[in-house]
């Protein structure tokens, strides 16, 4: 029953309605969160559907903690309650994408399955550890230079709030593998996961900064580094 698809609508349905009515998502960035749930259902059934709804609940919360600390580093562009569509597709992209090949290519399901679980590992790393490196950081710090640097901006971590994104790998990592079995894998995502978010930071304080990209843009590329590193340890390790 459980594979049967049976509680997809009811799950889409509920993680729509609560995401328009929390303020989460705007209603079009909620419906495109929907049809991404259900591309990622059929190619990797209720585990890629938990691996999406877990970084979904996570980041929701991890946002909720702090707000008025936060408030004090925010743009007027990140006080915005609702997310959009674009950023929908920029965390979640990678792993589409990854859905798609396997629907297609079936044969490759070994490698865009590990690929799915490490663009979410990447989003839910980067969600949590500037979420909650805000919070709790205590020294912060310029990741191309190591020099001490304003906590908020782009490209500056915190010990405290990488550790904090490592967290968020394992997570979705776990939840990977209760879905395809405890191996390696585990491992490859974590660390495919803190790689894509080491990404985020980089391209964050060399080119975000710069305004030559977006935040989108950078989110979109983080998870998709992340995916395209896994792929390469699932290869050639």
């Amino acid at each position: 029953m459980f594979n049967s698809g049976i509680f997809l609508p009811i799950i889409i349905i509920l993680g729509i309605a609560y995401s328009i009515l929390a303020k989460k998502l705007t209603v079009l960035a909620a419906f495109t969160g929907g049809i991404l749930a259900c591309l990622i259902f059929s190619a990797a059934g209720y585990s890629g559907l938990a691996m999406m709804t877990m970084f979904f609940i996570l980041g929701s919360a991890a946002t909720s903690v702090g707000r008025h600390k936060k408030q004090a580093f925010a743009t007027m562009e990140e006080e915005k309650k609702s997310r959009n569509a674009m950023q929908v597709l920029a965390n979640a992209g990678a792993a589409a994408i990854a859905a798609i090949v396997t629907l297609f290519y079936p044969q490759l399901a070994f490698l865009m399955l590990p690929a799915m679980a490490a663009a979410f590992a990447s989003a839910t790393a980067d969600t949590l550890s500037s979420e909650l490196g805000m919070v709790y950081g205590r020294r912060f710090f310029n990741v191309i230079s190591f020099k001490p640097d304003r906590c908020g901006m782009d490209g500056v971590i915190s010990l405290e709030g990488t550790l904090i994104g490592i967290a968020g790998s394992c997570i979705i990592a776990s939840i990977y593998a209760l879905g395809w079995g405890w191996n390696i894998s585990f491992f490859f995502i974590v660390l495919a996961g803190t790689l894509g978010n080491l990404t985020d930071s980089i391209l964050g304080a060399v080119m975000e900064r710069k305004g030559l990209i977006g935040n989108n843009a950078v989110n979109f590329l983080n998870t998709l580094t992340a995916a395209i590193v896994v792929v390469l340890l699932e290869v050639f390790l």
